[in-house]
């Protein structure tokens, strides 16, 4: 039995290695456009949607950063005041603004079938459609605790001219300061690209496709295309069920690193990110026994046995578990790297990997003890585990005059 696990173990980490979109590695990394001599009546608008809830601590210095862009065309920001209680609408209004970038929205409670961020971007989508109608530029989608670099905005416009994509997302910087973040915020990014090789969602003939709701600039036509933000309804991953949207429209898509980009999001304790992975876990697996139970085993399997065999295992056996284990922790490091901490923490991999994994098992019980995701103080029991296939194909096949009474701001 111990060799047979210790065949099976091998054989995984072999195909993942070698057939796995190169999860393990690096990634892309966008780095900053070089200066152009483009005149500014040419460059696409941007209108960035903001959504923020209770965001007091970081809105100032998040929104501050995009009023500063140097994006040489039409730039607009809207950010949409989700029901706050500690005056971040009042802050946002204060702020300093030019160039008359800037519109806050108050949002309204959200609609039966909505998560909250989604309904906020849902209304501020519609804003944007109300101050420009035409479907032409881009969308900007973007969090109220990311700051950007004054040339963030150019450099993912020119990305998506560049290269013609309907879509490009980054995996902005994320904070790794204290010591629950430096053991287990890599291992986020690292699982991330597990699940969603960068090299397969920038693939158009994959089919897997992802992104980061860090950072998601969106061709304003696509998004029509595939129904507007009314596509993403009941879904609680919405950033990559709005890949799987774009993707499944034929639209080509970019997921990389950003460096002009980073959260400043602290994650102070281990019970902070437990609660992060736990929100939406479970949803992940779109709420299937079966599927939690192939996975504990899968994580077992692929992080915990090789280590464990090649303690116990004898002779051959246990050669075999001591170069996979060597394999699976040596995947970790380019991760490592990028958050510029040293190589020896992948010696904790098997033990961060029994964490997400418990958390894993934590997102199924509050689903089953009826808790549900709970995000800023809401929560939400009946969501619909939306990955962007049904709603996809339910708004296209629609005729085009119900297609247009279901987009937000229109008119009947």
């Amino acid at each position: 039995m111990l060799f047979g696990l210790a065949v099976l173990s091998a054989a995984i980490w072999f195909g993942l290695i070698f057939f796995h979109g190169q999860f393990w590695q690096a990634g892309p990394v966008l780095r900053p456009a070089p200066p152009g001599n483009v005149p500014a009546d040419i460059m696409p608008d941007v209108t960035v949607v903001i959504p923020a809830r209770d965001e007091a601590e970081s809105i100032e210095v998040a929104l501050s950063s995009l009023l500063k862009q140097d994006y040489a065309g039409r730039l607009s920001l809207i950010l949409v005041n989700d029901r706050s209680e500690d005056g971040t609408g009042t802050l946002a209004r204060a702020l300093p603004d030019p160039k008359g970038r800037l519109t806050v929205l108050d949002g309204a409670d959200p609609e039966p079938g909505w998560s909250g961020k989604l309904w906020a971007v849902a209304q501020g989508v519609a804003e944007a459609r109300r101050q420009q109608d035409a479907n032409s530029g881009y969308i900007l989608l973007t969090d109220a605790d990311i700051v950007h670099a004054p040339a963030h905005i150019s450099t993912l416009v020119a990305k998506a001219q560049t290269d013609t994509l309907h879509m490009v997302s980054e995996m902005v910087e994320l904070q790794c300061e204290s010591l629950a973040e430096r053991a287990l915020v890599p291992a986020f990014v690292f699982f991330f690209a597990l699940l969603y090789p960068f090299a397969q969602v920038n693939n158009p003939k994959s089919r897997t496709a992802g992104a980061a709701g860090g950072t998601i600039l969106i061709r304003r036509d696509m998004l029509a295309e595939i129904g507007w933000i009314e596509a993403l309804k009941g879904a609680l991953i919405d950033d990559c069920t709005l890949a799987t949207c774009v993707k499944q429209a034929g639209g080509r898509l970019y997921l990389g690193h950003s460096c002009l980009a980073r959260s400043i999001r602290p994650y102070p304790y281990p019970i902070d990110i437990w609660r992060m992975i736990a929100r939406t876990a479970f949803v992940q697996l779109r709420y299937s026994p079966l599927f939690l139970v192939l996975t504990v085993l899968a994580m077992g399997v692929v992080w915990i046995a090789p280590g464990l065999i090649a303690l116990f295992g004898h002779g051959l056996i246990r050669w075999v578990g001591l170069a996979t284990w060597a394999v699976s922790i040596g995947s970790f490091i380019p991760t490592l790297s990028r958050f510029r901490i040293s190589p020896l923490w992948a010696l904790t991999l098997p033990f961060v990997a029994v964490f997400y994994t418990a958390a894993t098992i934590g997102s199924a019980v509050n689903h089953y003890r009826g808790r549900g995701v709970v995000w800023k103080n809401r929560a939400y029991t009946d969501a619909i585990p939306n990955d962007g296939r049904t709603a996809a194909s339910a708004v296209a096949s629609l005729p085009e005059q119900e297609k247009t009474a279901q987009r937000p701001g229109s008119r009947a």
